[in-house]
């Protein structure tokens, strides 16, 4: 199609005073190299993006913190009380009224963070990186400053939500995280086996699940399949479902893995084997055996030796110690439990509400 000498591309028109309607080129006429330049492009706009956000995070809380200092000096100084509050929260919002995080509670919250936090302490990682809510939770939830900044620190790292956050205090990750028996240092290299041990702990909350018998490994195992997205909540960052009941033929034998992982932070399968009774030396040969089919079966060249976890109802920590040493291949032990409060301190465990509590409050939120 040509207008006045000039060749048009369709869905363009051209007036003869210049003025047109442009249409966007076909992606068949663009060089080779656009689709490295749109990737290149698209991951800037992302970046930026990302950045931009990082830095209005970082600017909202430390203007939160400041706003809790005035308020806390001022109270310190005049001793008035919950009206100023009040008071405050109103003129704010009408003086700013685009302005959503000026409520008392809120108001309440910042000066709780200037009481909590240093100003050099508010922005430094891993606090300055953390969203408003993140930190609200924080001062809810806990009172050690050593375990906020431990659990701020691991909610950056893992990107967790506030939910993913509180869920992760309730159930005393810090306590749990790296505490599973294992023999990582003697079958992995040092540059493995420290973040390994990291990613396993020791107890296992399965706090979603709902046995009718204790003893019933399979139906256990029915249900972490069942609620798979929690189940790998609680196993921590990285690990991908990949099966349940994963069958395994040696000849004319057939063997059932309970449950199988890939974790792609550690570069290797996961196998779980699931006891419900009192671990035994002799469950570690069975998950070996699972172990070394994996490695040779499913493996890819390039992953990681395969890592086991064999999760029992209870175990003695020494006599899991002693059988793991006559095994080579890297495997770890630990406690599995239906309620938080059977592996929490009691002073903690009386603060979470029961699970009849739980439910009464769930029904009573339930849409009609």
């Amino acid at each position: 199609m040509k207008q006045n000498g000039d060749e048009i591309q369709p869905g363009a028109r051209k007036h003869a005073n210049g003025a047109s309607f442009p249409g966007t080129p076909a992606p068949s006429t663009m060089p080779a190299w656009y689709p490295e330049l749109l990737d290149s492009v698209s991951q800037r706009v992302e970046l930026g993006r990302a950045r931009a956000v990082v830095v209005v995070n970082q600017e909202l809380v430390s203007t939160y913190w400041a706003i809790g200092r005035d308020i806390l000096n001022r109270q310190g100084d005049e001793g008035w009380g919950a009206k100023v509050t009040s008071r405050l929260a109103a003129d704010l919002r009408e003086r700013f009224p685009e302005s959503k995080g000026f409520s008392p509670r809120n108001l309440m919250f910042m000066r709780a963070l200037a009481t909590t936090w240093t100003e050099q302490a508010i922005v430094k990682a891993p606090l300055s990186q953390l969203p408003w809510y993140h930190h609200i939770a924080l001062i809810q939830k806990l009172s050690d400053p050593e375990t906020r900044v431990w659990y701020a620190a691991a909610a950056v790292e893992h990107g967790w939500s506030r939910n993913v956050l509180v869920h992760h205090i309730e159930t005393k990750l810090h306590e749990r995280s790296g505490k599973a028996v294992t023999n990582f240092k003697a079958t992995l290299p040092p540059s493995d086996s420290d973040l390994t041990q990291q990613s396993f702990k020791d107890p296992y909350v399965f706090d979603f699940v709902a046995m009718t018998d204790r003893r019933n490994e399979r139906e256990l195992e029915t249900q972490l399949a069942q609620h798979i997205e929690k189940f790998l909540l609680e196993l921590g960052q990285g690990f991908a479902f990949v099966g349940n009941q994963v069958r395994l033929q040696i000849n004319a034998k057939e063997f059932f893995a309970d449950l199988l992982f890939y974790n792609f932070r550690l570069r290797c399968f996961v196998v779980i084997e699931l006891k419900a009774t009192d671990f035994k030396a002799e469950y570690l040969g069975q998950l070996n055996m699972y172990m070394s089919a994996v490695d040779d079966l499913l493996a890819h060249s390039q992953d990681k030796p395969t890592i086991g976890l064999l999760l029992c109802k209870s175990k003695d920590s020494i006599v899991a110690e002693y059988a793991l040493r006559g095994h080579s291949t890297p495997i770890g032990v630990a406690q599995w439990s239906t309620e938080i409060t059977e592996s929490l301190s009691e002073e903690f465990a009386s603060t979470l509400p029961s699970i009849s509590e739980l439910e009464a409050e769930l029904s009573q939120n339930m849409p009609e």
